[in-house]
């Protein structure tokens, strides 16, 4: 059993909302589209539409999601005090306050990691963000829970 609090900030909120945006079909087309306005642009410098259009498109979503978890992270209450969390051999459990809310093992959807932390999906959008200032020594346990517990199909996470 693994135990640790975890308290979220903007950053931590903005560091997941970009792996996961980035990290779908979606955002690497249109990141893929901007850059090729770009491009275009360089060999037709008079074709000014497609230096506004790539622009737009490199720079719409990154900042569209820094404000947009400042904005959550100021509003939501969740957000507001620490979460504790249990991982244990059924699942993983959090709580706050006086609720306590668990999900299974298999009835998780993914894990990954960033940089900054350890993101274990519960759906394919909603997550767990366990950033690596709040695990500390114990980042290495908790991921190797992870990908003891979970399909190895569904662990993307580099030590």
């Amino acid at each position: 059993m693994i135990e640790f609090d975890v308290k979220i900030e903007a950053g931590d909120l903005y560091n997941y909302m970009m792996a996961h945006a980035y990290g779908s079909p979606s955002g690497i087309l249109g990141s893929c589209v901007g850059a090729l306005m770009l491009v275009i642009f360089a060999r037709y410098p008079q074709q000014w539409i497609f230096l506004i259009c790539g622009a737009i498109l490199l720079l719409y979503l990154p900042v569209s999601l820094k404000l947009k978890s400042k904005q959550i992270a100021l509003t939501n209450p969740a957000f507001q005090k620490p979460l504790h969390y249990v991982l244990d051999e059924e699942g993983i459990a959090v709580s706050q306050g006086e609720t306590t809310e668990r999900q299974a093992w298999a009835d998780l959807y993914k894990a990954t990691a960033t940089g900054r932390s350890v993101i274990v999906y519960t759906t394919k959008i909603s997550a767990a963000i366990f950033p690596n200032r709040n695990l500390g020594e114990q980042r290495t346990r908790v991921v190797e829970m992870i990908s003891t517990h979970m399909p190895p199909a569904k662990v993307k996470i580099r030590s």
